[in-house]
C-alpha cells in the first residue's frame, strides 16, 4: 500500500464522519513515537477541516509517563504536548493533552527498591500493568463513568508483529460498528485504528509528506529514530533486507524485558552530547543482570513463606543491603546529572520525592527496618536533609539501636542468618504497639514473625519445606510435587513472586 493524497483525503473524510456520527468523546494514545504521532496528526488534520461549529467533541490526547521514560524521549514528548496545547487553543481545535502517571505508591522504584520486587522479566512482568495500563484505564474509566462510552484512537498496526496482526484481525470480526472494535478488557470502550494496514514505510512517508499540524518537527522525530539505530541510518524506502526506523525501541530506560537497551546504546554511540546517559545504561545493566541475582534476594517469598520446585527454594524480594545500594547509586546518578549534565536536564528527577517518601514508609513500617536509613542515604549523596513533613518520628529506636542489636545478634548467633531480622521485627512490632489500648494483634504479629524467621539458613529452610512436602504426601494431602522432583531445572518465575 502506498500513502497517496487520495488515501489520506479518504481517511480524513472517514475520520470526520466517525467524529460527527455521535456524541461519544474521543481519546488518542500518544507516546511521541512515529505511530502515535501519525495517528494524532491524521485526526487533527481531519478535525481542523471541519467548521468550528462542528468541533463539539473533546479529544483527549493521552500520554503515559511511567516516570522512568528515556529522558531524551520524555523531554521530547513534554515539549510536544506543551506545543500541542498552545496550538489547539490558538486554532480552536478540541484537543486536550493529558499526561498520566502511575500512583506514587506503585512506581518502578517503589516496587524495585522499596518492596524489593525482582526486576521484571518475561515470566514476572509486573511493571507494564502498574506503570502504563492502570493509569490509562483509571482515566478511561472516569470518562466512561461520565459519558457512558468512549472511542479510543490508536496508532496500532497489523504489521508491527504477528501477534498484533492476530489480535487486531480477531477484533475486526467482533466490530459492533463500522471501523470500531470492542476492547476485550474494558467495557464500553470502542477502538479505532485508522492506520491498521500501514507499514513502517507508510508511516514515515505520511510524516514526511504532511507537515505536523501543531508545529512540531517530524524531521526531528526521524532524526531521533535515526540516532537510536546502531548504524545511524534510517532509510524511508527500504527493501526486505534493509532495517527500518520503526524498529527502534523507545520506552523505559530501566526496561529489563530486553537483554540490551540497543536504542539507548545507539543514542550514546552516535551522539557525544548524549554520553551523559551512560551511567543510566550502566545502572540498568547492573540491577537487570541475571547472574548473581538469586544471591541478592531472600530465599523466602514476598510474604515470608517458602515455595520452590525441583529441590530449590524460590528467591523473593531483594535484601536490605541491595535495596540501599541501589537507592544510593540512583541518587548519585541524579545528582551528577543535575550538576554537570546538559542544561535542559539540570532539574531531571530520576526518582521523585513522593517515591522516596513511599519507599521510606515501606522500609520502616512494612519491613520494620527502624534504622530509617533513607534520610541518611539521601543526606550523604545530595548534601542536605530529606524533606518529609508528614513523617512521624519515633524517638525510641533508631540507627544507633539498630547497630547495637545487629552486633549483639551476630556475636551471640553467628551462624543464624535470620535471628537479627527476627529480633528487630519483634522489637518494632512491640514498640509500635506500646501504649495502644488494643493490643490484640501483637501476639499474632510476633507469631507470624517467628514462623518466617526461625530457619538457620536457606539449607535449613529448604530441608524444612522438603520434610513438610514429604509428610503431606505420606498422609494423602495436597503437596508440591515439583519440589520433590530433582530431575529438572529450577524455574524461578513460574509463579507470581508476590
Amino acid at each position: 500500500m502506498a500513502v497517496t493524497k487520495d488515501l489520506i483525503d479518504g481517511l480524513i473524510v472517514t475520520i470526520q464522519n466517525l467524529y460527527l456520527a455521535d456524541d461519544i468523546p474521543w481519546m488518542i494514545g500518544y507516546s511521541g513515537g512515529k505511530d502515535s504521532t501519525a495517528a494524532v496528526q491524521l485526526v487533527w488534520m481531519a478535525i481542523e477541516k471541519l467548521p468550528v461549529s462542528e468541533r463539539n467533541k473533546t479529544i483527549h490526547v493521552m500520554n503515559t509517563d511511567t516516570l522512568v521514560e528515556s529522558p531524551v524521549v520524555s523531554k521530547w514528548v513534554e515539549k510536544s504536548l506543551e506545543q500541542m496545547k498552545e496550538e489547539a487553543e490558538a486554532k480552536d481545535v478540541p484537543f486536550v493533552p493529558v499526561r498520566l502517571i502511575p500512583d506514587y505508591n506503585n512506581t518502578f522504584w517503589v516496587n524495585l527498591i522499596g518492596r524489593g520486587y525482582p526486576f521484571p522479566r518475561m515470566k514476572y512482568r509486573w511493571c507494564t500493568d502498574r506503570l502504563k495500563i492502570q493509569p490509562v484505564n483509571n482515566f478511561i474509566r472516569s470518562k466512561i463513568a461520565e459519558h457512558g462510552e468512549i472511542i479510543l484512537v490508536l496508532g496500532t498496526r497489523k504489521q508491527e508483529s504477528s501477534r498484533r496482526n492476530r489480535t487486531m484481525t480477531n477484533l475486526e470480526k467482533k466490530r459492533v460498528r463500522e471501523l470500531l472494535s470492542p476492547n476485550p478488557t474494558l467495557a464500553n470502550e470502542l477502538v479505532f485504528s485508522p492506520m491498521e494496514d500501514w507499514s513502517d514505510d507508510d508511516v514515515w512517508a505520511f510524516l514526511m509528506q504532511y507537515k505536523n499540524p501543531w508545529g512540531y518537527s517530524n524531521m526531528d522525530l526521524l532524526t531521533m529514530y535515526k540516532g537510536a539505530t546502531a548504524d545511524n541510518e534510517c532509510p524511508i524506502h527500504i527493501d526486505k533486507t534493509t532495517p527500518s526506523c520503526g524498529k527502534s525501541r523507545f520506552g523505559c530506560w530501566v526496561c529489563t524485558m530486553v537483554e540490551k537497551d540497543k536504542s539507548m546504546e545507539a543514542m550514546i554511540a552516535n551522539d557525544r552530547e548524549k554520553e551523559w546517559m551512560t551511567p543510566l545504561l550502566e545502572f540498568r545493566n547492573e540491577f537487570g543482570n541475571e547472574d548473581g541475582d538469586r544471591e541478592r534476594r531472600s530465599f523466602r517469598r514476598m510474604k515470608g513463606n517458602l515455595q520452590g520446585n525441583y529441590g530449590k527454594l524460590f528467591h523473593g524480594p531483594y535484601n536490605k543491603d541491595t535495596r540501599e545500594k541501589w537507592l544510593r547509586r540512583l541518587l548519585e546518578i541524579q545528582r551528577d546529572i543535575n550538576i554537570s549534565g546538559p542544561e535542559e536536564f539540570r532539574e531531571l528527577q530520576l526518582i521523585r520525592p513522593q517515591e522516596l517518601m513511599a519507599i521510606r514508609r515501606i522500609w520502616v513500617n512494612e519491613k520494620h527496618e527502624f534504622d530509617d536509613s533513607l534520610p541518611r542515604i539521601y543526606r550523604d549523596v545530595i548534601g542536605y536533609d530529606f524533606e518529609d513533613p508528614e513523617w512521624i518520628h519515633n524517638d525510641n529506636f533508631g540507627d544507633e539501636e539498630w547497630k547495637m542489636l545487629e552486633e549483639i545478634c551476630h556475636q551471640m548467633y553467628p551462624d543464624e542468618e535470620l535471628v537479627f531480622e527476627m529480633m528487630y521485627t519483634m522489637i518494632d512490632l512491640e514498640n509500635k504497639a506500646f501504649g495502644v489500648n488494643q493490643r490484640k494483634d501483637i501476639l499474632e504479629g510476633i507469631k507470624s514473625t517467628i514462623s518466617k524467621t526461625f530457619y538457620k539458613d536457606e539449607n535449613d529452610a529448604a530441608q524444612y519445606y522438603s520434610d513438610m512436602m514429604v509428610r503431606k504426601k505420606e498422609h494423602g494431602g495436597k503437596y508440591n510435587e515439583k519440589f520433590l522432583d530433582y530431575q529438572a531445572e529450577v524455574t524461578e518465575f513460574e509463579d507470581d513472586e508476590e
